[in-house]
């Protein structure tokens, strides 16, 4: 199924919930002439916990979704809460895999997602790549590794009460401790495969400047499932310097807006975008981690990484995964749309478009 993600939303009680359903998803799915629309929930700790603790709330949220004629078979639970506070940055990227209310997040959202889910249905929870990489010791290594472990067994007992099989997908991202799908492939294996696999972000692939083609091959080499794709696009500039003063309209200050230069000598790096200005030469071409519309068409100097996208679509075999369209940064691009149900929309269309592509090759 093709679904876009609802972090987009800033809601994080149920009757936010609710009214982003109402407000947003329900036009969208209007506006694609859609029978079922597919949105990937995001739900922030608190409301997560109560929905998992509350059997008759749980129900609730699955009439409302049935009736606007809305389907989930995936959650995003990488942000814990305050994902639209003024300022996020690395708070993003808190609790940890090495702190307990990760897993308990987790667990909650599993909890949710069964749910939902039809009779004898599959789903995918994307999660976070362990947390920053610093600071990061062995000790939170191992940490994080006996609590994706508990997840694990928790999402297999939860399969055999419920009949809904529900796995993780970690999801490799710029300056973490699992920063490219190469990193995630090194660890993955030491889980539980069964229920863990790995979330396929093309914006964090576009980043890191892999091969599409390329790191598909070694995903299917290296026996680690992709659980989801995430639809999603990247800011690339060929000439940094030329292109300074609009890629400085992308410096926005709630998000962390990691940066890459391919260089000669291997790739370079910096944190954010605000910082690269000063700290990376900019003699190489930059990619920028700004989710920016996966159909967004730019003439400019300034253009998005949708070619990766496609590439991961046409090169992954058999059976597409879950599709989500992630595009989180709506309301702080240079530009935000007038209309945000229109432009979820146009991206739905086109990413569809693009699925249809390859079924057609």
């Amino acid at each position: 199924m093709l679904s876009y993600c609802t972090n987009v939303h800033p809601a994080e009680d149920l009757d936010g919930v609710r009214a982003q359903l109402a407000e947003h998803a329900e036009p969208v799915r209007k506006r694609l002439g859609a029978e079922v629309l597919g949105v990937g929930l995001w739900l922030a700790a608190d409301l997560a916990e109560h929905l998992a603790a509350d059997a008759a709330a749980r129900a609730a949220l699955k009439s409302e979704l049935d009736g606007r004629g809305l389907a989930v078979r995936t959650l995003n639970a990488f942000p814990h809460r305050g994902f639209h506070r003024p300022v996020v940055k690395h708070r993003v990227y808190e609790p940890t895999w090495a702190e307990p209310e990760r897993l308990r997040y987790t667990l909650h959202c599993a909890e949710v997602l069964a749910a939902l889910l039809p009779e004898g249905g599959r789903g995918g929870i994307s999660t976070l790549p362990l947390g920053w990489r610093t600071p990061w010791t062995a000790r939170e290594e191992d940490a994080a590794r006996r609590h994706l472990d508990q997840a694990a067994h928790r999402l297999g007992l939860l399969a055999d009460r419920t009949g809904r099989r529900i796995r993780l997908a970690v999801e490799p991202e710029p300056g973490c401790r699992l920063d490219t799908v190469a990193d995630a492939l090194d660890w993955l294996p030491g889980c539980d495969t069964e229920h863990i696999g790995l979330c396929l972000d093309t914006c964090h692939l576009a980043v890191s400047f892999a091969d599409p083609a390329e790191t598909v091959r070694a995903i299917a080499a290296s026996g680690v499932d992709v659980v989801k794709v995430q639809a999603s696009a990247a800011l690339h500039v060929d000439d940094p310097a030329a292109a300074r003063a609009e890629l400085a309209r992308y410096a926005e200050p709630r998000y962390l807006h990691q940066v890459r230069e391919r260089a000669a000598d291997g790739i370079r790096r910096c944190d954010d975008l605000p910082q690269a200005f000063g700290e990376l030469p900019g003699d190489g071409p930059w990619r920028v981690h700004f989710h920016v519309p996966v159909h967004w068409a730019a003439d400019g100097p300034v253009r998005p990484t949708t070619g990766v996208l496609r590439e991961v679509l046409a090169a992954l075999p058999g059976p597409l995964p879950e599709v989500e369209v992630e595009t989180y940064t709506w309301t702080v691009l240079p530009d935000p749309p007038a209309d945000l149900a229109a432009g979820i929309a146009a991206e739905l269309a086109f990413t569809r478009r693009l699925i249809d592509e390859r079924e057609a090759a």
